[in-house]
């Protein structure tokens, strides 16, 4: 389960053959979600208001990079 972005306090992480969609685990010491990489939608879980924008901005700006670490896992 590699860690593909450090937050400090929370991170953003794959797991290797994870079921579809293709997504990202967004971590945190009190929370845990599920973001879909296609449209860094949260369908699982919650995302605190105070890193949500970032979280997903950086989703977003890396959705490529992030389908190819999906695709390489599978």
């Amino acid at each position: 389960m590699p860690t593909v972005k450090n937050f400090g306090s929370y991170r953003i992480m794959l797991f290797a053959e994870d079921h579809n969609p293709p997504h990202v685990h967004v971590i945190g010491h009190d929370f845990q979600a599920k973001v879909r990489i296609r449209d860094a939608a949260v369908f699982a879980g919650t995302i605190p208001t105070r890193h949500r924008r970032e979280a997903l901005a950086w989703i977003v700006d890396n959705r490529g990079r992030l389908m190819a670490k999906w695709n390489e896992l599978k």
